[in-house]
């Protein structure tokens, strides 16, 4: 399992269940044994998700969690199949099935691996405009998914206030409501100390998902 994946899923599962007052232990070490798997992708994705079945209370975090296996899939499994595997009709096929799995969070996870290679701080107008390409005429559905955040990308410069404020006015059928706090969070303080988390968690309309996803984040990009 790849280190970052896994500090990352440790994160993300743990502050969920301390603010939802859960017990971890076993969620997540069942959650670490389908990555670490041998098993295929698709396998993994079974495993993974008879976790969530057996383990109701954690269902919040199910795509959270295909995404980190996607991550760990290329980071570390990939690795161990032939070098042309993701332009073969095997692979294909696997991205027809799980189509509709997973959050935008994947792509912010790819574009923090582009950064970590270059060497590079991520930034918000960089991982909109260089990655996504939202200004393109041929991504316009990532500015359509996107535009909450491009409208709202001074509040990089804000608090969690003033994020949590305009969170609280986008549309619950967007596509991003549930991630907007956390991302922009992110950008806003990408290195939370000890004493931002409580302003982060007061602010927050779902703390147990949004503490999982800035933390799964935070310890990503770290």
């Amino acid at each position: 399992m790849d280190q970052q994946i896994h500090k990352a899923l440790e994160k993300c599962v743990t502050a969920y269940a301390e603010e939802a007052k859960l017990e971890v232990a076993d969620v997540r070490a069942l959650l670490v044994d389908a990555f670490e798997s041998d098993n295929a992708f698709l396998a993994k994705v079974a495993q993974m998700d008879a976790v969530f079945d057996s383990h109701p209370r954690f269902e919040e975090l199910r795509e959270v969690a295909f995404d980190l296996l996607l991550m760990n899939f290329f980071a570390a499994d990939v690795a161990k199949l032939e070098s042309d595997y993701l332009e073969s009709d095997a692979w294909e096929a696997i991205e027809e099935q799980t189509i509709d799995r997973g959050t935008e969070l994947l792509n912010l996870l790819l574009y923090f691996r582009e950064c970590a290679d270059e060497d590079i701080e991520p930034q918000l107008s960089d991982y909109l405009k260089e990655f996504l390409l939202v200004d393109e005429d041929e991504f316009q559905d990532e500015h359509r998914i996107y535009e909450p955040i491009i409208a709202n990308q001074l509040l990089t410069d804000s608090s969690y206030g003033e994020i949590a404020k305009v969170t609280s006015k986008i549309h619950e059928n967007q596509e991003l409501a549930d991630l907007f706090y956390p991302i922009m969070s992110f950008f806003y303080e990408p290195n939370p100390s000890d004493a931002d988390w409580p302003a982060y968690t007061t602010e927050s309309a779902n703390p147990a998902f949004d503490n999982a996803v800035y933390g799964l984040l935070v310890a990503y990009n770290h």
